[in-house]
């Protein structure tokens, strides 16, 4: 099936699909076997090399939605940032890395490439100078994420993928905030693309994945090294995720109108000192999402003011959950100092501008007036809990 001639929605709903020769069923099939023939095949299949069948469409579909050739799925987010990075990168070699990213992201790259003897630089800024700056005679690779976790800052594509030529490097992004519902990286000259598959390919907090996806020759090389380290994930979740990406663009559209209303509602309340989201015309960077996004996303993150407790917030919330993670459809809160970022010691949060107050917001598909009333009160307590201290 040719993905080309499709829009977004009739790509999440059927390109991809596992057929079901037999019954002919309208949805996929699951083939949960971990064992297949061997003699007289074209294709050897075995879970640990990517490719039985729910993996081998899925994949497919993952590709189509990214414009690109191919793609993989892996156990995890991390396994594919991980996976990917090792095909690239040896002994010697030397990544530029881009300062404001995914705090797992950065303690691999902090704690574990020392080991491999792998040099890296994080960039000050997020300017293509910036970036510029940072390569050497042994850069191979540059690492960035747009919007950024968990400050939505931006990062410029089309620069990007021109200074990499320039300079004959690997461009990696995580793409995992935007989703190809709101940009295609490769269409600016990006060579990978990664998801934590766990989040809005998911959508539903029930799966654990992560994807990549690239040119042919560039999924070859990762799957030569994912082949050894074994990141894959079971069919079944295999399935539920090609289950979920049918409604991708449908959540992400209806996640993000609701984002874009919170948005300027936290932007004017008066226990909020900031708020950041792309979509927002104080946004530094609300004129390049105009230009390389085709919407602003359902993420965005804000600080309360000090005269407020974060965690005392989050316990007063009732509709809106202070858990882990992001992306489901239901609306979340976290703390990235406690959670995604705690991993970075405190010195290293504060000059990325994450501090104790600053609250990460997943926005859901939940009523939008249901969730402004939950914040709301939320608020209203803590207000009268104040009140009632200072007595």
């Amino acid at each position: 099936m040719k993905s080309s001639k499709f829009g977004l929605n009739t790509i999440c709903t059927h390109v991809g699909e596992t057929p079901d020769e037999q019954f002919k069923g309208a949805t996929s099939p699951i083939y949960l076997s971990t064992s297949y023939e061997f003699m007289d095949v074209d294709i050897k299949r075995y879970p640990r090399y990517f490719n039985t069948p729910n993996q081998e469409y899925l994949s497919k579909k993952i590709a189509a939605l990214e414009h690109t050739e191919a793609a993989m799925i892996f156990g995890s987010g991390m396994a594919a940032v991980s996976t990917t990075l090792l095909a690239f990168l040896k002994s010697g070699d030397h990544v530029v890395v881009q300062n404001d990213i995914y705090g797992g992201t950065r303690n691999l790259v902090n704690s574990h490439f020392k080991h491999y003897n792998i040099e890296f630089t994080f960039t000050n800024g997020l300017e293509i100078s910036d970036f510029e700056s940072c390569i050497k005679s042994n850069t191979k690779l540059i690492y960035i994420e747009t919007p950024s976790n968990p400050l939505l800052k931006l990062v410029d594509l089309d620069a990007i993928g021109k200074l990499s030529k320039a300079y004959n490097v690997l461009t990696v992004i995580d793409n995992t905030f935007a989703t190809p519902v709101n940009q295609n990286p490769v269409d600016y000259g990006i060579d990978i693309v990664i998801h934590s598959a766990t989040k809005y390919f998911g959508g539903h907090s029930d799966i654990s994945a992560g994807a990549v996806a690239a040119s042919q020759t560039h999924i070859d090389m990762i799957w030569d090294i994912a082949k050894d380290l074994g990141g894959s994930l079971s069919d079944f979740t295999v399935w539920m995720l090609e289950r979920s990406l049918k409604t991708l663009g449908l959540r992400v559209e209806a996640q993000q109108k609701n984002a874009k209303k919170l948005a300027k509602f936290l932007q004017k309340h008066h226990a909020v000192k900031k708020v950041n989201y792309p979509g927002l015309k104080s946004h530094p960077n609300y004129a390049l999402a105009k230009q390389q996004m085709r919407g602003f996303g359902a993420m965005l993150s804000f600080d309360l003011n000090q005269d407020y407790n974060a965690k005392d917030f989050l316990n007063a919330l009732e509709l809106i959950k202070p858990t882990m993670s992001l992306a489901g459809i239901e609306s979340t809160m976290i703390l990235p100092s406690e959670t995604s970022h705690a991993l970075l010691s405190p010195k290293e949060r504060l000059e990325q501008g994450i501090g104790d107050n600053l609250i990460r917001f997943s926005v859901g598909i939940e009523n939008y007036d249901d969730i402004i009333n939950d914040i709301e009160n939320a608020l209203a307590k803590l207000s009268v809990n104040a009140l009632v201290h200072e007595k």
